[in-house]
């Protein structure tokens, strides 16, 4: 193995490693409906994934790199989860807020007409 494979194989595993970290934290922020923060941790990790594999994967880090990115889905899977909730609960308070309005608008019709 070449001195720049060498530091190669490296760089791409700690960059792996800084990638499970952000996404660590996007799931932590996810579960406090920070989506903003989420949206611009998302930005970052996709530019570190991409350092990470611009070069091959050394054969001898395979395996660590696939549960790395075993761990890396099983994350992604639960911030999916939580953003289909927090999009079902957006809906939900949308439909309260129409219905809301409806009654608040009939409430001053009434109003009116006495």
């Amino acid at each position: 193995m070449t001195d720049q494979s060498v530091a190669d194989s490296m760089g791409s595993a700690s960059g792996l490693a800084q990638v499970l970290l952000m996404t660590e934290n996007m799931l932590s922020l996810a579960r406090e409906d920070s989506w903003d923060a989420v949206t611009n941790l998302e930005e970052q990790r996709r530019e570190v994934l991409a350092a990470c594999f611009a070069s091959p994967i050394p054969p001898s880090q395979s395996e660590i790199f696939s549960e790395a990115l075993a761990a890396m889905l099983h994350m992604n899977e639960e911030m999916i989860g939580l953003l289909e909730a927090a999009k079902e609960n957006v809906a939900i308070k949308r439909t309260d807020q129409s219905r809301t309005k409806r009654s608040l608008g009939h409430y001053l019709d009434i109003e009116n007409s006495h």
